[in-house]
């Protein structure tokens, strides 16, 4: 799809996904590395143990399908051949510390003047400018910050990580995105801009809008191993099963209490729980819960005991299988090898092997991150070795970017997507968190919903002041701002046929409904072309369009569970913590949002529309990819790990004063121990042997946090922080809500956005978690109240007379 263009990779661990994800679209993703090789190079694990740059299976993880060439452009020479290659570049990608690249010579103002199409996309922990982007940080430090840390763990025990390091992997997707976006752009104005990703915010996406309760008065979730808290109530996610865990969404409510009655008919019928238990209204039970009224507190308690007792009785396996033919919320808690042992993964052909120079033997890697049917992702080349392109590509240095004006008429909206229209049935997370992205850079969304079935993110908080109800979740207001909404009930033939008409309006038609739905109404890939020949059309769901477990129903904790992300996040000697509530429906939009950009950038050159298959459990294998490769090269099955690191240590998150009051503090070298040791001051420290390396502090990682501990513990986490910063040691506050809303950093990126509500007055949505120079998100209206933009979509958009509009609201189609 992407093969006409030229990508500069500069980045390192900080940013590599974001290459490897055009290089997989199908660009020409030539890694940039200083002459003794990327810092990625030098970080576990490795193949066969052995520490070499050229057997790191991180670099191996996020490598495919790039070339490597070295260039040490800290000398004149190597910043002229940059500047050279980037005349022929139509993206330039880096991960320095801000001001780094400037200081060279090779920022984007200088970029720019050499070549003003390029696409300068810049990685950091907190953004390019603001009160903390010269911080020390790291991956730890920017989760700390980014609010979902604290939301992970045992309580009784420090917030903890997935094992596998994910904040900058967020960025890094994110980015990919966000270059396309000012792409598609690009061949309006034939203009480049900065692209400026803050990967604080872009890991906040992790907290499923948690860090607007304290804008909306809404309460404060705190973690719970295996699910999370809401005050009084404890959600239970993660249950025993014969041989080992399960996890098991039960919730209530309009939208998952129908899964929640008909798990209780399975156990009734086992005999595990009376008739009275199965025949309580479990939609109507989200009421009493959520207002923590007493006698519903101690029935959930008990609930989770049944549930407990009956899984315990049944194997994974078993209970994977009666979610399908039952259609109950239950996945199996699987293991790294369990992962690439899965029939369903093997039926959709997912996983790629490519050959291996260093083993002599093909290596087995994730695979495409959706599946396209007319431009397919393919594996054309393996990790490089360190500057195996050198001649290849110093001795055929591309032509010049053309910068000329495109020849496509401008839009009013000079935004970057303003040519793009999307028919958005989206619903929950996964989906609508992509679509956002679209509208905020101008994209006209239609979102269609039904009042009939409420869509799961009106249910979920926070809420306004803390009363529930489907016009007062701030997840909902916040996933869904800047759309039109419209409601439309596509069971009647009219409403099919108004959706008829969108499709033959818009671009993309984009849906998550399970495979069978959209067959169900004859609205499926196949039909809707015979309407619009051109047309891009994705279906994201749980695990993909084919397969064993194609129609596996569920929510993004379930697919959490089954692509191993809950067995890598906890403590070693506790149970699976898994990450926050749906983890993986934050992960695959960043790779919904780069495929649509993908796909119409191939129709614009091409006439051709095409079907996206995106499985979000396919998509979210990348993020745990090193350890994947630990398991296929290495045969060592990764697991939880605490807060642990192969690279860096202390590295973990420690007490300060107060209540559940938390710093996270890595330490990347000896320097930074040294000076750690001073501040504590601790010369005994210092000179000790058991801490006189990383391999010596990685042996001794208990005594290290129990001494870092001791000395946090009488302090408070900001002073912490200030104190540890202005040494250069990366450290951070563990933040939640309030701290995220007083956040300097956020409110230098515009991160909370206040608009105008028609029944709150006024609410508070999440910003874009990018900026673009030239064209900036534009968020203007928070997700729409039921049926908010009908006259709007239906008169102006789709040109209905009065006449039809009122016919088809007598008709009840519009509810």
């Amino acid at each position: 799809m992407l093969s006409p263009y030229r990508v500069l990779d500069l980045t390192n661990e900080r940013g590599m996904l974001c290459g490897q994800m055009l290089a997989d679209l199908g660009a020409d993703v030539i890694a940039v590395e200083p002459p003794d090789g990327n810092s990625a190079r030098r970080l576990g694990p490795f193949a066969n143990d052995e520490r070499d740059p050229e057997r790191s299976l991180y670099w191996w993880a996020y490598a495919r399908n790039k070339r490597s060439v070295t260039l040490d452009i800290t000398t004149d020479e190597g910043r002229d051949e940059l500047l050279r290659l980037a005349k022929g570049a139509h993206f330039l990608i880096e991960s320095e510390r801000p001001g780094r690249m400037a200081e060279l010579g090779l920022g984007y103002d200088e970029l720019a003047r050499v070549n003003p199409a390029l696409v300068y996309v810049s990685i950091s922990a907190f953004g390019q400018d603001g009160p903390k982007a010269g911080y020390a940080e790291s991956d730890l430090i920017v989760e700390a910050a980014g609010g979902n840390l604290v939301l992970q763990g045992d309580d009784d025990r420090p917030p903890v990580r997935v094992s596998v390091p994910q904040a900058y992997l967020h960025a890094g997707a994110e980015a990919a995105g966000a270059a396309l976006i000012a792409h598609h752009e690009r061949q309006r104005s034939g203009r480049g801009q900065h692209v400026d990703v803050s990967a604080q915010q872009a890991v906040n996406q992790a907290t499923f809008a948690s860090a607007l309760a304290a804008a909306l008065g809404g309460e404060l979730y705190t973690r719970l191993a295996g699910g999370a808290k809401l005050g009084a109530i404890e959600a239970r996610l993660v249950y025993p099963a014969k041989d080992g865990h399960v996890a098991v969404l039960l919730f209530f409510g309009s939208a998952i209490g129908p899964f929640t009655t008909r798990l209780l008919t399975w156990i009734c019928e086992e005999g595990y729980c009376d008739e009275a238990t199965r025949d309580q209204d479990w939609v109507a039970f989200a009421v009493p819960l959520l207002t923590e009224e007493p006698a519903a507190l101690q029935a959930y308690d008990q609930l989770k005991l049944t549930i407990e007792a009956f899984t315990k009785t049944k194997t994974k396996a078993e209970l994977l299988e009666a979610s399908l033919q039952r259609r109950v919320l239950i996945a199996p808690i699987i293991t790294i090898e369990e992962v690439l042992a899965s029939d369903q993964f093997a039926s959709r052909d997912y996983w790629s092997e490519l050959d291996n120079e260093v083993l002599q033997k093909r290596i087995r890697y994730p695979g495409p991150f959706a599946k396209f049917s007319a431009s397919p992702i393919a594996y054309r080349q393996r990790p490089p070795a360190i500057g195996e392109h050198n001649d290849e590509v110093f001795s055929n240095v591309a032509k010049p970017t053309p910068t000329q004006e495109s020849a496509s008429a401008p839009s009013v909206d000079q935004r970057p997507l303003a040519d793009v229209k999307v028919l958005d049935l989206m619903w929950a997370v996964a989906g609508p968190a992509a679509t956002r992205v679209l509208a905020d850079y101008g994209a006209s969304v239609v979102r269609v919903e039904s009042t009939s079935r409420i869509d799961t993110a009106r249910t979920i908080g926070p809420y306004h002041e803390g009363q529930q109800g489907p016009e007062n979740s701030g997840l909902y207001l916040s996933l869904n701002a800047g759309k039109h909404g419209l409601t439309l009930d596509l069971t009647k033939d009219e409403g099919r046929n108004v959706f008829l008409d969108l499709v033959r309006w818009a671009d993309v038609v984009t849906e998550s409904f399970s495979p069978k739905t959209m067959r169900a109404w004859g609205l499926e890939y196949e039909m809707l072309r015979k309407t619009k020949p051109d047309l891009i059309m994705v279906s994201s769901c749980l695990m993909g369009q084919s397969g064993p477990l194609s129609m596996f129903a569920g929510f993004g904790n379930l697919s959490a569970a089954i692509s191993g992300f809950y067995n890598l996040t906890g403590w070693p000697d506790r149970l699976p913590a898994g990450p926050f509530l749906a983890y993986t429906d934050t992960v695959a939009p960043r790779f919904t949002v780069a495929a649509i950009l993908a796909a119409l950038d191939h129709r614009r050159r091409t006439g051709e529309g095409q079907y996206i298959d995106q499985s979000q459990a396919e998509s979210a294998l990348h993020f745990i990819a090193p350890a994947l490769l630990d398991y296929t090269v290495n045969g060592r099955a990764q697991e939880r790990t605490g807060n642990r690191d192969w690279n860096l240590a202390p590295h973990g998150v420690y007490p300060a004063t107060g209540e559940d009051r938390w710093v996270a503090i890595a330490v990347a070298n000896d320097e930074q121990w040294q000076a750690l040791c001073d501040v504590m001051k601790r010369s005994d420290v210092a000179n000790d042997e058991r801490f006189a390396s990383l391999e010596a502090r990685l042996a001794h990682g208990d005594e290290l946090d129990d001494l870092v501990a001791e000395w946090t513990k009488n302090q408070g986490e900001k002073e912490i922080e200030g104190m540890l910063q202005a040494r250069g040691i990366p450290a951070h506050v563990v933040q939640n809500s309030e701290e995220l809303f007083a956040d300097a950093q956020l409110a230098h990126r515009g991160h909370f956005v206040e608009l105008p509500h028609e029944i709150h007055g006024a609410t508070t949505v999440e910003g874009s978690r990018f900026r673009l120079s030239r064209t900036p998100a534009k968020i203007e209206r928070p997700g729409p109240t039921f049926g908010r933009d009908n006259q709007h979509v239906l008169e102006t958009i789709l040109g209905y007379d009065a006449d039809r509009i009122a016919e088809l609201a007598a008709a009840g189609v519009l509810e």
